[in-house]
């Protein structure tokens, strides 16, 4: 049998587990660890330089391919205080992160020393699995258990917490006989399909919202082939987003308080039948559950037993992987399709497009400062259906949802349920490094991009290129929208005279000198006539110089973006201009129709 350190051990499993790329901070605690990942050999390490940034790093990471997980790194104590908030945005959206902190030895974890704290303690509620190894012949079962998790299930993160002197402890360990233990999914039975298809050819109207899970699943063709064997249209999700592509003929729009269409909303609330698979109908998906649920029939599939019925009671429930299942509806809807069995949807379908080419938002405005919406559809011009979109909150993130397209999975990379300010930047560092051939564009208001800003360090160090497009109006935009509810505009103001960048004026920080000042380029553009070119421009210096190029447009102070003040999705209000004519929308999926 093989000797060697509990250190060596875990990093030769995470070899065999697929691991090919680590982000992380060294630090005294997990330098045996650090130490082993040198020697060992064959994973590339990424420096971040804040340890949360090394999470969200990861996330972006696992978030990009089928079968990834990110790997971040840190210390004992406050690095692994500081990952939480990636675990905790991991967890929210079912990605697969394994977590690795050091910890002080395991004769003084519980007497106060130096930067010892119980992680994982802190980190259960938002991991599948938290754990300090006390024993170092228990690390390899732990890694092995460790990835069996991640896979298994509901994907999610997973924490090990490893005691310096288990690290450098020596054990009996034989990499080359190891292997992973097999991912345990759950699966329809034919029956469960038969009768969920039985009950979506009852209705008239029927729709498919597809989900995050769908996406985690590796299942959009699936999806794709379902929905055009029985002509019915889909609402994705924000998380699965680009499940099909934004011009398919059945992509109905997506539907919410938020981050929806105006057609995606009209369409549902026209639908007496839905099938969801692999989302968890999110509060701001559904608003008020009696306006969402009313009139309709719901069918359930999630590979979680427990999501079903979380929220509300569907008609029917399915436990499945969303992949198991599809294939299922897949095969069952090929013979009935057959036999002639299955109903014409081909209206049904129509008036959804119809919608689609009728309720519109305006994107085009020449104003100066800029208007929001001008950026967007620039973006749509500059960037082709290849681009991988990296966003997380904020009228940004919602306003970017609305107006912009995506035309493949894993191609709209968001953070969903935890919406952390600071994810973007890391998070399209990762995105980038998992896929260095794609043209990934990040989108962020003022405050996400300050809030860690020092990752572009990151890019530039390691020649790590993408494109963040920066719409800066000097203002927290979300929120400041939200205090109109509390008539206040209360400590939401960012704008202040610079006194080393007097030409910014109130707009405060320079980002611009930031950025460069980060060992990146950037851009900053004051007249939407000139988005397209600076854009163009971006790409170009990204790829000449292998760094993040930032791309800063200077907006309007205020601009309301549509979205819902009552909670309910069919009282969405449109405080701008919507389109009246066709070149109010010139880059929407569909030619306005007047």
């Amino acid at each position: 049998m093989a000797r060697m350190t509990a250190a060596r051990a875990a990093v030769e499993i995470l070899k065999r587990e697929g691991v090919t790329d680590a982000f992380g901070v060294p630090g005294a605690a997990i330098n045996p660890f650090y130490a082993a990942l040198k020697a060992s050999g064959g994973i590339h390490h990424t420096l971040a330089r804040h340890v949360e940034g090394a999470s969200h790093m990861a996330e972006g990471y696992t978030r990009t391919r089928p079968g990834n997980i990110g790997v971040c790194i840190g210390t004992s104590g406050p690095a692994g205080t500081d990952m939480i908030t990636g675990l905790y945005s991991a967890t929210g959206d079912s990605i697969p992160i394994l977590c690795i902190t050091g910890q002080a030895p395991t004769a003084v974890i519980h007497k106060e020393d130096f930067q010892a704290v119980d992680i994982a303690s802190i980190a259960a509620p938002v991991t599948k699995m938290a754990v300090t190894v006390l024993e170092a012949a228990q690390v390899p079962g732990v890694f092995q258990q460790a990835f069996h998790l991640m896979r298994s299930g509901r994907p999610g993160p997973v924490l090990i917490d490893l005691p310096i002197d288990v690290q450098l402890t020596e054990i009996e360990f034989d990499p080359e006989t190891y292997a992973p233990l097999s991912a345990y999914r759950p699966a329809a039975t034919r029956a469960q399909i038969e009768k969920a298809i039985t009950l979506l050819n009852e209705s008239e109207r029927p729709l498919i919202v597809a989900g995050g899970g769908v996406v985690n699943a590796d299942a959009c063709e699936l999806l794709v082939e379902f929905a055009e064997l029985t002509g019915t249209p889909v609402v994705p999700t924000l998380m699965g987003w680009g499940v099909l592509p934004d011009d398919h003929e059945l992509n109905a729009g997506m539907v919410g308080l938020q981050t929806s269409h105006r057609y995606g909303n009209a369409t549902f609330l026209e639908s007496d039948f839905v099938l969801g698979i692999g989302n968890r109908w999110a509060n701001r998906h559904t608003g008020k559950l009696d306006v969402y649920t009313a009139g309709r029939t719901f069918v359930h599939v999630d590979i979680e037993p427990t999501q079903i019925g979380r929220i509300f009671a569907p008609d029917y429930g399915i436990a499945s992987d969303a992949k198991a299942a599809l294939e299922l509806f897949v095969e069952v809807a090929r013979e009935l399709k057959a036999a002639g069995r299955l109903p014409d949807r081909s209206a049904w379908a129509a008036a959804a497009q119809e919608r689609k080419a009728t309720l519109q938002r305006r994107t085009h405005f020449d104003d100066i400062p800029i208007r929001p919406q001008r950026v967007y559809e620039e973006m749509n011009k500059a960037f082709g259906p290849e681009t991988r979109y990296v966003s997380t909150i904020g009228l940004s993130q919602i306003a970017g949802a609305q107006m912009l397209h995506v035309y493949r999975p894993r191609h709209w990379i968001n953070c969903g349920q935890a919406g952390p300010l600071g994810w973007t930047i890391p998070a399209a560092l990762g995105v980038a490094k998992a896929d260095p051939d794609a043209q990934v564009v990040a989108l962020s208001g003022d405050y996400d991009f300050q809030f860690m800003i020092e990752e572009l360090a990151v890019g530039a160090q390691h020649r790590i290129p993408y494109v963040h497009v920066l719409v800066n109006n000097s203002y927290l935009g979300l929120i400041r929208q939200a205090q109109r509810a509390f008539d206040i505009d209360f400590q939401v103001n960012l704008e202040f005279e610079n006194i080393n960048s007097p030409e910014l004026g109130v707009y405060g920080v320079d980002h611009v000198k930031v950025a460069e000042g980060l060992g990146c380029k950037a851009i900053r553009v004051t007249d939407p006539s000139e988005l397209g070119a600076a854009f163009e421009l971006a790409k170009k210096l990204a790829a000449e110089f292998q760094v993040p190029v930032v791309v800063e447009a200077i907006l309007e102070r205020v601009t309301n973006i549509s979205m819902s003040t009552t909670n309910d999705i069919g009282n969405v209000v449109e405080f701008e201009e919507i389109a009246t004519e066709p070149g109010h929308a010139p880059t929407s999926i569909r030619t306005l129709k007047v």
